[in-house]
C-alpha cells in the first residue's frame, strides 16, 4: 500500500480522498491556492503545500508547481480526482518521469480519451457504436464540408470541441444556416479552454438521456463494469442529480435486463481495447426507445461515485489506492460486478451485480437558476447540513465563513441518500434537502443557491416516473 500520497485537488473531492486515506492510514499533503489558504481540506491533511495564487493556472494547473511539491515532501503518488489536472496526459507522462504514481491510467490512454474524435474511433474498433456524425475533425471555415456533413447527418445536431469537456465547446444546432457560426465558436472555445481548435458534428438525439458505467481496471487484464448511473437532470450541459440504478423505462423488465447488461458488456469492450488501469466512466446517450450510443470516457471518478459507493458498500477511493498499489481490486468488487471480463479478453460469468437498493444525489451549488444558473460568489453566513444518518451522506469542501470566490467552479457539497427503493431514496433525499440551511452573501446582499430549485426538481412529475430527459431541469427553471 501506498503510504503518502499528494492529493492535487481541492474542495469536497479532497476532502474525499482525505477521508479514505485516514481509514487506510496512508499520510496526506494537500496542496492550495492562496484562496484555499484556510480551506477544510487544507487543515484535513498532515500537510499542506502552497502552489500559488488564486488563478488555477498560477496554482491548480502548474505541473511544475505540483510536482515540486510531492517530491519537497516526500509524497510517492498523486490520485487523479475529478476537474484540474485529472485527465491530464501531460500531466501523467510528466509524474512518470518525475517517479511519482498517477493513482489512474497511464498518460496513453488518457491521450486516447482525453480526445472526444479519437474516443468515437476507439470506440468503433471495440463494437460500440458512437453517435452518429463525422469521423474527423471538420474544418469549420469549410462552408461547403459543413454543409455536407450537416445535410448527411441531419438537423438538430451537435458541434462539439475535440478536447471539450463539462459542456464547454458544445453548441446544438436547430437549421443548416447556424451551423457555421457555431462550428467557429466552438472551435474558439475549445481552443481557449483546450488549447485545440479541432471540432466535430454529431447527431443530437431528441429528448436524450445521459446513462453512464462505472469501470474498473485491475491493472492486471481484468475489468469489472459496477453498474449504471442515470445523470439525465443537467444544466448547462452539466449534472445536478444523478441516480442508481437507472429509472429508464427502457430498462424495465426481463427485455430491460439485457439491455442493461449488454450496456455494461459494451462499456467493458471499449476499455479493455485500449488497456484500461483504475476506475473510470463510460457514458454514453440514450433515445427514448432505448438506443444507446458510446458518448465519451470519463478517465477518473465522477462527482457522481457516491450514489454507487451507497449501492454496492465499495470505497471506489480506495479500489483507486489498491490497483495504483499494484494489489488490484479487492474480491468484494469482483463479487458486485454487473459484468466482467477477463485477462484473456473473453467474457466472465455475468455476476448478479443486483444494487443494494437505490441512491440519489442532488449536487448544492452557490447558482441563481432564475439567472441561467449564474454562478454566485460570496461568504456562507449559515449552514446547518441534516441530522446524520445511515442512509445519508454529506460530501462538501466548505463550512460557515467560507467564501465561495468567483476563480472556482460553484459546487458547495453533493447531498447522497439511499434507501430500499426509489421512492425511499427520494423522500429521503428531499427531507435532506429541506433540513439544510444555507445563507450566502454576496456583495451586495443575499446571493442565491440552487436549493430550493433542487427541491422542486426531486418532487416533479417526470422525475418521479423516471420518464425525465435532459431538457427537464432547464425547462422547469424557466416555468413559473
Amino acid at each position: 500500500m501506498l503510504d503518502k500520497i499528494l492529493i492535487a485537488n481541492r474542495g469536497e473531492i479532497a476532502c474525499r480522498i482525505l477521508r479514505t486515506c485516514r481509514r487506510l492510514g496512508i499520510r496526506t499533503v494537500a496542496v492550495h491556492s492562496e484562496a484555499d489558504a484556510g480551506a477544510p481540506h487544507v487543515r484535513a491533511a498532515d500537510e499542506a503545500v502552497l502552489l500559488g495564487p488564486a488563478p488555477v493556472r498560477e496554482s491548480y494547473l502548474d505541473i511544475a508547481r505540483v510536482i515540486a511539491a510531492a517530491r519537497e515532501t516526500g509524497a510517492r503518488a498523486i490520485p487523479p480526482g475529478y476537474g484540474l489536472l485529472s485527465e491530464n496526459a501531460s500531466f501523467g507522462r510528466a509524474l512518470a518521469e518525475a517517479g511519482i504514481t498517477f493513482i489512474g491510467p497511464p498518460p496513453e490512454v488518457l491521450d486516447a480519451f482525453g480526445d472526444k474524435i479519437k474516443a468515437r474511433s476507439v470506440a468503433r474498433a471495440a463494437g460500440t457504436s458512437p453517435t452518429p456524425g463525422t469521423d474527423g475533425p471538420i474544418d469549420p471555415a469549410d462552408a461547403a464540408a459543413l454543409a455536407a456533413e450537416g445535410e448527411r447527418i441531419g438537423f438538430p445536431l451537435l458541434v462539439k470541441a475535440a478536447g471539450g469537456g463539462g459542456g464547454i465547446g458544445m453548441q446544438l444546432v436547430q437549421k443548416a444556416d447556424g451551423l457555421a457560426r457555431a462550428a467557429q465558436t466552438c472551435s474558439d472555445r475549445g481552443k481557449s479552454a483546450f488549447a485545440d481548435a479541432r471540432v466535430y458534428l454529431e447527431r443530437y438525439i431528441e429528448s436524450p438521456k445521459h446513462i453512464e458505467v462505472q469501470i474498473f481496471g485491475d491493472g492486471r487484464g481484468g475489468y469489472v463494469a459496477l453498474g449504471e448511473r442515470e445523470c439525465s437532470l443537467q444544466r448547462r450541459h452539466q449534472k445536478i442529480v444523478e441516480e442508481t440504478p437507472s429509472a429508464a423505462p427502457f430498462f424495465a423488465g426481463p427485455a430491460g435486463l439485457a439491455r442493461r447488461r449488454a450496456l455494461w458488456e459494451a462499456a467493458l469492450r471499449v476499455v479493455a481495447s485500449v488497456g484500461y488501469v483504475g476506475a473510470g466512466t463510460v457514458e454514453f446517450v440514450a433515445s427514448p426507445a432505448g438506443e444507446l450510443y458510446f458518448l465519451e470516457v470519463n478517465a477518473r471518478l465522477q462527482v457522481e461515485h457516491c450514489v454507487t459507493e451507497m449501492v454496492t458498500g465499495l470505497d471506489l477511493v480506495e479500489q483507486q489506492i489498491r490497483v495504483a498499489s499494484g494489489e488490484g481490486l479487492s474480491p468484494e468488487v469482483w463479487a458486485r460486478a454487473g459484468a466482467r471480463l477477463g485477462v484473456d479478453g473473453s467474457s466472465g460469468d455475468t455476476q448478479n451485480g443486483a444494487p443494494a437498493g437505490h441512491a440519489i444525489e442532488a449536487r448544492v451549488y452557490a447558482e441563481d437558476p432564475a439567472k441561467r444558473f449564474a454562478p454566485q460568489p460570496g461568504r456562507i453566513a449559515r449552514l446547518v447540513w441534516p441530522e446524520p444518518a445511515p442512509w445519508l451522506r454529506v460530501e462538501t469542501g466548505v463550512e460557515e465563513g467560507s467564501e465561495v470566490t468567483p476563480y472556482y467552479d460553484p459546487l458547495l457539497a453533493k447531498i447522497v441518500a439511499h434507501g430500499p427503493t426509489r421512492e425511499d431514496a427520494r423522500a429521503r433525499l428531499g427531507a435532506a434537502l429541506g433540513a439544510t440551511a444555507l445563507e450566502l452573501v454576496g456583495a451586495v446582499g443575499p446571493a442565491a443557491t440552487n436549493l430550493a430549485f433542487l427541491r422542486k426538481l426531486l418532487a416533479s412529475e417526470r422525475f418521479v416516473d423516471g420518464s425525465y430527459d435532459t431538457l427537464v431541469a432547464e425547462a422547469l427553471a424557466k416555468a413559473k
